[in-house]
């Protein structure tokens, strides 16, 4: 217990830093450790107010890759993919659940609180904007746009929004974005390798430019809260200029 507990705090002390992370993950000692930390992360950023800077996206993708050298390269059991997409989608769909009933339970005195390091209103006040907008859909869409996705549940919950409804919307996003995560990042490395190691030398691999995918998946990540604004300050400056 003591040297499993010793390996989650290693993998917590370099969370942040990715190709340290993949490094330590790609060990297969490491393995119930690794399940460990990635479900404890996917249900603190989704389900706990505090979860908003942790690395959710970035986390699942090089997840993905790590557990396809396990499985490929180490040649461990094929069984660990389902079996993260299992266990990494109920971390997801239950911190939701929880965030709904934090926002159900607190109310309107989220948004009297004052923000602080843990805390961040201007977040809460972004999701309930969002929700305004697009409702129950909100949830789905919010899990594949970081900060939001910590918020959206609790917004939810807050407006009293039905929990069966809630639920399905809850299921769908949290599915959907754990499963688009993990083989996005399971499927690169077979796929990128062969294809820009003849451009970039044999020695190539995409694993080790880690953090430069990472940045293109949060962009990509973002990409629909970004065109939704641009879309509404488009049609917003249309409708003041058909005034005018």
């Amino acid at each position: 217990m003591e040297h499993l507990l010793d390996q989650i705090w290693q993998l917590l002390t370099v969370l942040f830093d990715s190709q340290a992370l993949m490094e330590t993950l790609k060990q297969p000692d490491f393995l119930v450790a690794a399940f460990v930390v990635l479900n404890l992360v996917i249900f603190t950023e989704t389900g706990l107010l505090i979860g908003f800077c942790l690395p959710g996206d970035s986390l699942l993708v090089t997840a993905g890759i790590v557990f396809h050298n396990l499985i490929y390269v180490q040649g461990c059991s094929g069984w660990l993919l389902p079996l993260l997409l299992l266990t990494l989608c109920i971390a997801a769909i239950v911190g939701d659940s929880v965030g709904y009933l934090i926002g159900r339970r607190a109310g309107v005195r989220l948004y009297s609180r004052k923000e602080s390091f843990f805390f961040r209103k201007n977040h809460l006040l972004a999701a309930q904007a969002f929700y305004q907008k697009h409702g129950g859909k909100t949830i789905v869409l919010a899990r594949f746009m970081p900060f939001l996705r910590t918020f959206a549940p609790v917004v939810a919950g807050t407006a009293q929004m039905k929990y069966r409804r809630f639920v399905l919307f809850n299921i769908a996003g949290g599915i959907g974005w754990v499963c688009s995560m993990i083989m996005l990042g399971f499927i690169l490395t077979p796929v990128l390798n062969p294809l820009l190691q003849p451009l970039l030398g044999a020695q190539f691999r995409v694993e080790k430019y880690i953090e430069v995918v990472i940045i293109v998946v949060v962009l990509v990540s973002i990409s629909p809260g970004v065109f939704a604004w641009a879309r509404h300050k488009l049609v917003k400056r249309k409708s003041t200029t058909n005034l005018v």
